[in-house]
């Protein structure tokens, strides 16, 4: 009975020493199981060309491999990628999400909106994501642009006017969302950058991401359909898409390495 009652308690030591087949390093992005650290973003404010005020969350890396900027969906803020983030960081990437000015409380508080006298349409935004990355160049790192939903199709735009200096964009659901219907179409036509180009599994938005992605030039865009997915930067979200977000994000970390290793 002794030796038995001794055989139990190394297992059970055992058991709980070290790390187990589901888990990972923070390092690698993490995974499901994964403890990825909480982090408090540093606020800050980027000034658009248009010179509005726009509230930013800015999660710094220890030594980051690039400054991504983070765009987040229609009625959204920054808030969608609270997340995101954090495990961005994890995987060595600093992060800045701002709230742009045509956005809402899907998430979160957007603190751009409350001080905006008229509402701004999805368009107007376009001057958000460029003030962000006017923010992000004097840091002299490699500037990744993430897009979801409008934002993923204002990416293509703002990369073209920032040559050598964008490194690379990732778009979740894009569409032509726009009143000119072939405006994305033609952003994407002279990307000169790599482009990683996703959706939810909702075959229209396949189509929609497959019929931009055709656009960018030799070769630089790479589609990922999930197998299960949602709208949006959502899909990397357990909560919003629990069944397919693990997946993904290891697409999009793939991604990322190749890009920014």
């Amino acid at each position: 009975m002794k030796r038995i009652a001794l055989l139990a308690a190394l297992t059970l030591a055992a058991c709980n020493s070290g790390t187990t087949g589901n888990e990972s390093a923070a390092g690698d992005g993490g995974s499901a199981t994964a403890a990825v650290p909480s982090i408090k973003p540093k606020t800050v404010w980027v000034i658009s060309p248009d010179h509005i005020n726009i509230r930013g969350d800015f999660y710094p890396a220890e030594k980051p491999k690039a400054i991504i900027l983070l765009f987040h969906q229609a009625d959204s803020s920054k808030d969608e990628y609270a997340t995101i983030a954090p495990r961005l960081v994890a995987a060595g990437y600093s992060a800045m999400a701002i709230d742009q000015r045509s956005g809402g409380s899907m998430f979160g508080t957007n603190e751009t909106i409350k001080n905006l006298k008229h509402k701004a349409e999805m368009a107007d935004a376009e001057n958000d994501l460029v003030g962000a990355v006017n923010w992000a160049r004097p840091f002299g790192k490699p500037i990744i642009l993430w897009g979801s939903s409008y934002s993923a199709s204002l990416v293509f735009d703002v990369a073209n006017q920032f040559p050598g200096e964008v490194k690379a964009v990732l778009a979740f659901s894009p569409g032509e969302y726009f009143p000119d219907a072939h405006q994305v179409g033609r952003a994407a036509a002279t990307l000169a950058v790599p482009a990683y180009i996703t959706s939810s599994s909702d075959p229209d938005e396949i189509a929609k991401a497959k019929a931009i992605a055709e656009r960018v030039p030799a070769g630089k865009a790479e589609q990922y359909v999930p197998a299960t997915g949602v709208h949006g930067s959502s899909t990397l979200i357990a909560a919003k898409d629990p069944k397919g977000a693990e997946a993904n994000w290891a697409s999009a970390l793939a991604f990322l390495k190749k890009v920014a290793p």
